[in-house]
């Protein structure tokens, strides 16, 4: 039991029946771009299983997972921005000086 705002205690209401999946169980996710295996608890439907450990779990292949991903493994690569505005405008700097001429 745990204080409500007005101080009083209540007992916290129980998970509904009925509504929740019933196939909740450890699965295996597989990266398979660095073969890393983690488990956790998912509904994801799957004919494949891997043994970890001695253990046999359903088994999920991810293309891509926090493991493999740049931006989590520090790998990702920033566009220069600027440069690419600088490049733009050197490409395009004579249509400009061409529109000036026209207007004179």
């Amino acid at each position: 039991m745990h204080a409500c705002r007005n101080g009083r205690y209540k007992d916290f209401k129980k998970m509904k029946k009925g509504i929740h999946p019933e196939n909740y169980r450890l699965v295996a996710f597989k990266d398979m771009s660095n073969e890393e295996v983690f488990l956790t608890k998912s509904t994801a439907n799957t004919k494949e299983t891997l043994e970890v450990e001695g253990v046999e779990y359903p088994l999920v292949k991810l293309e891509i997972s926090r493991t493999s991903h740049p931006f989590y493994t520090g790998k990702a690569k920033f566009l220069d921005t600027a440069g690419r505005i600088d490049k733009f405008k050197n490409k395009y700097k004579k249509f400009q000086k061409a529109d000036k001429k026209e207007e004179e």
